[in-house]
């Protein structure tokens, strides 16, 4: 985008509320302003689409669609969304404006990390991608360019959904979208992506964090794509001999090449770092399991990397048999356990009686079942039931066991009824904020709309049912709108041939607002009587509307012509 474009925004104000300050960063698809929000008084980022995009109903649709659902992402570690809206000319988002630098620029400045401090960091950002992972939301682009560090110790992580987007936009002024150093083996090969994609450039990303240094590079991008498919990155602790020997571990399963050898989620690679953070911390624990590294040297060496890849295929068969034989195992120590050794032991049979449609209390406060059985409670959401009903049980009733000294285990599924959630009071809030939070909450939202003169144009007037309430998960809550004061209206008069001061007076009476009169030249008109007037005569329009008319001169005066003397003719010689 030009400076051109770039300077024309600074003082302009989208939608009387959003004040635009100065650029704070530009990129091929949009550029981002600091902004005061001047209704809730504090600063926001603007983003703004550039307008070659913005003109490509296709892609503003989909960039509407994405940011709408980013924004009902919220979690401490990601730039939030307050806002999706556009004017005539310009499409636009308001963000959480997250003052810091990008962790590019940290690493630029302070070098390899400290691994305690990677590692905070690591574990904020496994944070984030787990909370928009639950959502559907898969990042795509995780990049330390796409990473906010503010102060010491908070992450933030922005630009979540839009890397899908990116990769239809032209590259502008030799600004690559994205970056090819970060991007998965899946990614290379052009396949479908998922959560995991996310997991593998965050496992690049910490490899950078702790030696400062990229796995993989190249002199072109095609390069360093096949080098992600094919090569092995060199072994951390060779780069920095003070990496924990399990935190490489970790950063080697989050870059494994295949999809079944890396982490399967954000939470499993938030666990193991949870263990690392104990083990750094002064706990003894081991990390991941198979993620512990082998060897007196603390890390897998290049040769015995791939030598693993080799064995790859010979494990999984003698897993395969391993794992028959350990189902045979659990089979047999089934079948003794739950029939066999009930045929074979002597002793007291009982039948397991019917639970269901009980009330669990009761049961398990009853002398008579607890001396014969040890109950497992567990809870589920069942409207139709009312709370504390034991809707299910196993094992299933009329089995017959056998009683030993440790009693039966019976395992009873109890009704929570229906769970309540607590409107809350969002009346006076602008509507998009009410709305979100409310969907939030789980309620489905409907919008009506109604004149208030007491509440600001898009803010909320109404709530029903009202703030205080209780409702379940998916009920609809209607939120009225204000569309600010009602305009009343008149009928405009007939005012054509009434003398000037007469129109004067009809148009105060109607409450209509005259703004001028012109003088005219009329031969039909009387003079001092109205000729014209810039409403239409039945036409209904808002009090306090703006009228001008054309007051009659007259007939315009026919001049008198004035004689020409004859002259006089010359005599003759």
């Amino acid at each position: 985008m030009d400076n051109e474009v770039m300077d024309k925004y600074p003082g302009i104000i989208l939608e009387d509320r959003y004040e635009l300050m100065d650029l704070v960063g530009s990129g091929g698809m949009a550029v981002v302003y600091r902004a005061m929000d001047n209704r809730l008084h504090r600063q926001v980022a603007v983003k703004i689409m550039r307008p070659e995009l913005a003109r490509n109903e296709k892609f503003r649709i989909r960039f509407q669609n994405e940011s709408q659902a980013i924004a009902k992402l919220s979690h401490p570690n990601i730039v939030g969304v307050y806002d999706v809206s556009h004017t005539d000319k310009i499409e636009y988002i308001v963000m959480e404006l997250a003052e810091g630098i990008t962790l590019k620029q940290y690493m630029n400045e302070h070098g390899p990390l400290d691994p305690s401090k990677a590692l905070s960091f690591s574990m904020q950002i496994a944070g984030a991608l787990s909370h928009a992972h639950s959502k559907g939301i898969v990042h795509r682009d995780i990049k330390p360019q796409n990473i906010i560090v503010i102060g010491e110790d908070t992450i933030k992580v922005a630009d979540f959904g839009i890397a899908d987007l990116q990769s239809e936009v032209p590259e502008v002024e030799n600004e690559a979208i994205g970056s090819v150093h970060y991007i998965s083996p899946e990614q290379a090969k052009g396949l479908p992506v998922d959560e995991r994609s996310d997991l593998y450039s965050l496992g690049i990303v910490m490899y950078e964090m702790l030696s400062n240094r990229l796995p993989f590079d190249g002199d072109d991008d095609r390069t360093i794509a096949l080098k992600h498919l094919s090569a092995v990155p060199t072994p951390l602790r060779e780069l920095v001999k003070e990496i924990p020997a399990e935190f490489a571990a970790i950063v080697n399963k989050a870059m494994a090449p295949t999809l079944e050898e890396r982490y399967q989620t954000a939470d499993q690679l938030l666990a193991d770092l949870e263990k690392l953070r104990r083990v750094l911390a002064g706990a003894s624990e081991d990390i991941g399991g198979n993620v512990a590294p082998v060897g007196s040297s603390g890390e897998m060496s290049r040769d015995s990397y791939l030598l693993r890849r080799r064995r790859a295929k010979v494990v999984s068969t003698l897993s395969g048999i391993f794992g028959v034989l350990a189902f045979i195992m659990l089979l047999a120590v089934f079948l003794w356990n739950y029939w066999l050794k009930e045929i074979f032991s002597p002793g007291q049979r009982i039948t397991i009686p019917n639970f269901v449609g009980s009330y669990y209390d009761t049961i398990i406060n009853s002398k008579s079942f607890t001396n014969s059985f040890n109950f497992d409670l567990t809870y589920e959401i069942n409207p139709d039931v009312e709370k504390g009903i034991i809707i299910g049980q196993s094992p299933e009733a009329g089995k017959s066991y056998m009683l030993s000294d440790k009693g039966i285990n019976v395992s009873l599924t109890i009704s929570t009824g229906v769970m309540l959630t607590e409107i809350p009071d969002y009346i006076g809030h602008e509507y998009r904020e009410a709305t979100s939070e409310l969907e939030k909450l789980g309620f489905s939202v409907e919008k009506i709309y109604a004149s208030s003169d007491d509440i600001e144009q898009d803010y909320v007037v109404d709530i029903s049912p009202s703030p205080g309430e209780k409702l379940p998960a998916g009920a609809t809550v209607y939120v009225t709108i204000s569309l600010g004061p009602e305009v009343a209206t008149v009928i405009m008069p007939y005012l054509v041939g009434t003398p000037s001061r007469e129109a004067e007076a009809l148009i105060e009476a109607y409450n209509l607002t005259l703004v001028s009169s012109s003088a005219v030249h009329s031969d039909t008109i009387p003079e001092g009587c109205v000729v014209s007037q810039n409403v239409d005569a039945g036409t209904e329009i808002a009090v306090r509307s703006r009228i001008y008319l054309q007051i009659s001169l007259g007939p315009e005066a026919t001049p008198t012509p004035v004689p020409t003397a004859t002259p006089t003719p010359e005599p003759e010689e």
